[in-house]
């Protein structure tokens, strides 16, 4: 055999195995990668957990799954940076207050008093109020909101007991970074400050900070019990917390796939929200029957709802808001 025609062959046969390569990895399963700030005793992992479940069960194809655990890959506002790359993180669920720079009115669907009780959240979530934040988010952060997880009340945590107004008043308090939390909070008389979410527990150790706010399941999985163990009940928000999936890597996925995670994730959520609304109560009363905390009644509810209303108004105008706001009250 001559020189030219060994080299011809050879050239064929690297063709032959690089294609055979080429065709192998595309048909190797996809990989989805996901992040979460907890431990499997969450919510938020039960959810995503359940996500991955269904996606698997409405795809009915190779699949595979690794969801970052214990704020592997950082926290959620790192989360939305990576969805929003198209790296790292394909799917997680993420408060909204880490959206508003994308969307002004995305941390205004999180934010205190909107919500009567749960029954009236659960209302506005199932009528698909939240539609035309989900929409903007979307298109500016090119992250999509796929379902609606949450349903934790958010309570103050303290290193005194808080049982009035008055007991309020001047209160140093951490909140969340949305504009709308320091304003509220501000309007009921208390002295609202932005801390990290993982350097709360060392704020209120170090006399920093006297205060908090989180529902059950953050208070027990970041152990602020330990350093403010007096949970006063003044329920003043109920938790939205949006399943989200990276519009870069959807766009990528086959259609039948996209499918069955837009599926997934509405169900998911919904899982979440049931999860962790049955479970808030019942996680307070077991670590108050353990001796890690004390609940503390709140007797002035209605009084802080009226200091805050004009300020929740004023707000939803200035964000272009105020048709959502106006849409969530008219549902009873």
């Amino acid at each position: 055999m001559n020189q030219q025609k060994r080299t011809t062959l050879l050239g064929m046969a690297g063709a032959a195995a690089l294609a055979s390569a080429g065709r192998s990895l595309a048909q190797a399963p996809i990989t989805l990668h996901g992040a979460v700030q907890f431990n499997d005793d969450h919510a938020f992992n039960k959810a995503l957990l359940r996500f991955e479940e269904l996606v698997k069960k409405y795809y009915g194809k190779p699949i595979n799954f690794v969801l970052h655990r214990n704020s592997e890959l950082g926290l959620e506002k790192d989360y939305f940076a990576y969805m929003n790359q198209g790296k790292a993180v394909d799917y997680a669920i993420v408060s909204p207050a880490h959206m508003s720079t994308f969307s002004k009115a995305a941390p205004f669907i999180d934010a205190p008093f909107l919500f009567r009780d749960l029954p009236h959240w659960n209302k506005v979530l199932d009528q698909d109020v939240l539609k035309p934040v989900a929409d903007e988010v979307a298109k500016k952060g090119e992250v999509m909101l796929i379902g609606y997880a949450g349903g934790g009340v958010r309570n103050i945590f303290a290193n005194k007991p808080v049982r009035n107004l008055a007991e309020l008043k001047g209160l140093k308090v951490r909140v969340q970074g949305a504009p709308i939390w320091s304003k509220t909070f501000a309007a009921i008389g208390m002295a609202p400050t932005v801390i990290a979410y993982n350097e709360v527990y060392n704020a209120i150790q170090n006399k920093v900070i006297e205060a908090g706010e989180n529902e059950a399941a953050g208070v027990e999985a970041m152990k602020f019990n330990e350093v403010a163990p007096n949970i006063n009940l003044t329920r003043h928000a109920i938790t939205i917390r949006p399943v989200c999936f990276s519009s870069k890597t959807f766009a990528k996925l086959p259609k039948d796939l996209q499918a069955a995670i837009v599926k997934a994730g509405k169900e998911a959520g919904a899982y979440g929200r049931q999860i962790e609304s049955t479970e808030d109560q019942k996680k307070l009363d077991a670590m108050e029957a353990a001796g890690k905390l004390k609940q503390i009644p709140f007797a002035d509810r209605a009084a802080m709802q009226k200091l805050v209303d004009p300020v929740m108004l004023a707000y939803a105008k200035e964000i272009g808001a105020e048709k959502i706001y106006a849409r969530i009250n008219a549902i009873k």
